[in-house]
């Protein structure tokens, strides 16, 4: 991308970036996202909604300000003081953040860990997740690991006789759930479930089984199964429990600690407020996501951002403080 498509002679921005996300149609998509996040597309359903991606595979948008139409990943390749002195550059940039809507079950799958994604998939980083549960239908649920210890022998002959199931560890899910997937976990969404997951900036998935299905075409979608048969973890995961939370309250808004690790640190934060709330935050970046009412966003320089369910919004890490407002619930995603 060339300097004036950029705009880069103009004054920088602090960054505060409103995204459109790339949208993602499978064979197990839903219309939630179309009906109920505003999520906009000519395709027959959406099954995931890339909401801050710098993924080549699939690209944000900021739809705001200077940079309105360009790619985040264009942005922040030609403005790197918007990432801060933490990620070195876009390739290190640390997560990937989307909606997941499963009308129908996903396929039982696994992501490899860093150390055998980078021998094994020309150097591109493995893949650690979390998931947090934003609606989920009577009886939804996933699969977690196995119930107990198998084999790889086990495991291959279950595969390839089509009993995989029967060593599964399935756990029925609610709303507000977390779950911490760290990659080699066997694992799979079930259907009835809607999903925001934070996972690391990579699409490396690895299918183990896929329930014999037919895509619109036809045809048996592509198994992975010896590359998977190498990278997951086969202890067993047993009796899979909710963290423990605590939900800190302050003036105007309460907020909570969903999961940390060495990829993201993913918070809930509430906003009730007809007043402006000042945050500040030391992150480098901070990524907001609404799962729930609407509000506003303050800069300094006096910019107002109106947010609601299903907008994702970037912060650079310029901001160090900005001020919000309304009834509003948010996922909030730092590195």
């Amino acid at each position: 991308m060339t300097k004036k498509n950029l705009n880069l002679n103009a004054e920088l921005e602090e960054g505060i970036f409103l995204l459109e996300p790339a949208i993602k149609e499978t064979i197990w998509g839903g219309s939630k996202l179309k009906k109920n996040y505003g999520k906009q597309s000519n395709k027959a359903n959406i099954a995931e909604s890339w909401e801050c991606s710098v993924h080549p595979k699939g690209l944000s948008k900021i739809i705001n300000g200077t940079y309105k139409e360009k790619y985040l990943r264009d942005v922040l390749i030609a403005h790197p003081e918007y990432l801060g002195n933490k990620i070195k550059n876009i390739d290190a940039f640390p997560f990937l953040i989307k909606f997941i809507d499963a009308k129908d079950k996903l396929s039982v799958q696994v992501h490899p860990t860093d150390e055998y994604a980078k021998k094994h998939e020309h150097g591109v980083s493995g893949k650690t997740e979390m998931w947090y549960i934003i609606e989920a239908e009577n009886n939804a649920e996933l699969i977690y690991g196995f119930y107990d210890d198998i084999s790889k022998q086990q495991l291959a002959k279950s595969v390839y006789n089509g009993e995989i199931e029967k060593y599964l560890n399935k756990v029925r899910t609610k709303p507000n759930n977390v779950f911490f997937i760290p990659a080699g976990t066997v694992h799979g969404i079930g259907a009835g479930n809607l999903i925001l997951e934070v996972q690391e900036n990579s699409d490396i998935t690895y299918r183990l089984y896929d329930y014999n299905r037919i895509d619109k075409n036809g045809n048996k979608r592509e198994l992975h199964i010896e590359k998977a048969l190498e990278a997951v973890d086969y202890k067993k995961f047993g009796d899979i429990r909710q963290p423990m939370r605590l939900l800190q309250y302050q003036k105007g808004y309460a907020k909570e600690l969903l999961c940390r690790c060495k990829y993201f640190v993913v918070e809930r934060v509430i906003i009730n407020t007809e007043a402006k709330i000042k945050l500040m935050f030391n992150s480098n970046i901070n990524v907001f996501v609404c799962i729930n009412g609407q509000g506003k966003i303050f800069s300094e320089n006096g910019e107002t951002l109106n947010i609601r369910k299903g907008n994702s919004v970037f912060i650079s890490n310029l901001v160090k403080k900005f001020a919000v407002i309304g009834n509003m619930t948010l996922i909030k995603v730092t590195y």
